[in-house]
């Protein structure tokens, strides 16, 4: 007589799950009851007019910086896979350039870029002047800000694009010659596409990563973000913890925001190669094989029904 079969024990998940359950609990204790984190001020600038302010700009100024990063890394990436050497080498220096220094250094020098470039002169090269304008007219902090953003943010967008397009097969470039494609409609209809898949993934951590970056536009000098309203509040108040709370709170949230369409944007691009669902189970196949596996004479998987005229099937 067979005995019971006895599940493998795993103390160490117990002994585990016990020691992050007490953590947990001893984090909210202090959350709750030390009485220096403010909390009394945290839900009183929480929905402040300036703090709401701020994410409104932070939100413009992620957005807008990824736009133009956007566009600018596919025609990069582009240029790296053209056949004109001078493209690959222009896009390469890009690269090199906008990835090698900080973020910090190019947004101070948007910000004093108006004292190289005092006017903005349109006209004939070496002739006559057409108009001018002042270059703190046009590329004000605003502008700075987006431009230092979305320029260094599209050095590495670029690259992660070269990747996605490198990592569709070269027979789908080479069939699609074969019908006599122009090569951009290729890469717009069919190569692109496909690289989508292993481009969202990373594109979404750096529109994260964007939105946090956000805070370093005070080097322009940009005062409308998140970052630094509540930083001014909390010199007024004297008050810093409950600010800092009140801004990592809606850098969460928006956060997780751009996290939910993240997931359903990789779920739409992945449509046929991942397999987030698992295959329906069939009763009558299941039955077959219980069957055949107690009796090998029984056939193994049922024969399909056959059609009738009036649309239904007969045994």
């Amino acid at each position: 007589m067979l005995n019971d079969a006895v599940p493998v024990r795993h103390p160490g998940r117990w002994v585990g799950a016990a020691i992050i359950v007490l953590v947990l609990a001893i984090t909210a204790q202090s959350l709750i009851t030390n009485p220096r984190f403010h909390w009394d001020l945290v839900g009183t600038y929480l929905l402040d007019t300036l703090v709401v302010q701020g994410i409104g700009w932070t939100l413009i100024l992620t957005v807008s910086s990824m736009v133009i990063a956007i566009a600018l890394a596919i025609m990069l990436a582009f240029m790296r896979q053209s056949e004109n050497p001078l493209f690959r080498y222009v896009s390469w220096v890009w690269v090199w350039f906008f990835r090698g220094t900080p973020v910090y250094t190019q947004l101070v020098f948007w910000g004093l870029v108006a004292t190289l470039y005092p006017k903005i002169i349109i006209g004939v090269p070496f002739g006559p002047e057409w108009f001018s304008m002042d270059t703190q007219t046009v590329v004000n902090a605003t502008v700075a800000a987006i431009l230092g953003l979305g320029l260094n943010e599209s050095a590495y967008l670029a690259e992660i694009f070269r990747a996605g397009l490198k990592s569709v097969d070269n027979g789908q470039m080479e069939a699609a010659e074969a019908l006599g494609m122009r090569r951009s409609k290729i890469m717009w209809r069919i190569i692109l596409p496909q690289a989508m898949r292993v481009i969202v993934p990373p594109t979404g951590n750096e529109t994260i990563g964007m939105l946090k970056t956000t805070s370093l536009v005070l080097a322009v000098p940009f005062t409308y973000d998140l970052t630094f309203v509540t930083n001014t509040i909390a010199n007024r108040i004297y008050q810093p913890i409950p600010l800092l709370i009140v801004a990592a709170f809606w850098y969460l949230l928006v956060t997780s925001v751009l996290m939910v369409g993240q997931f359903y944007i990789e779920r739409h691009f992945g449509k046929g190669v991942d397999n987030l669902t698992k295959a329906p189970v069939k009763p009558a196949a299941v039955a077959a094989a219980v069957a055949h596996a107690h009796n090998p004479a029984a056939p193994a998987d049922p024969e399909p029904a056959a059609p009738t005229s009036e649309g239904g099937t007969t045994p």
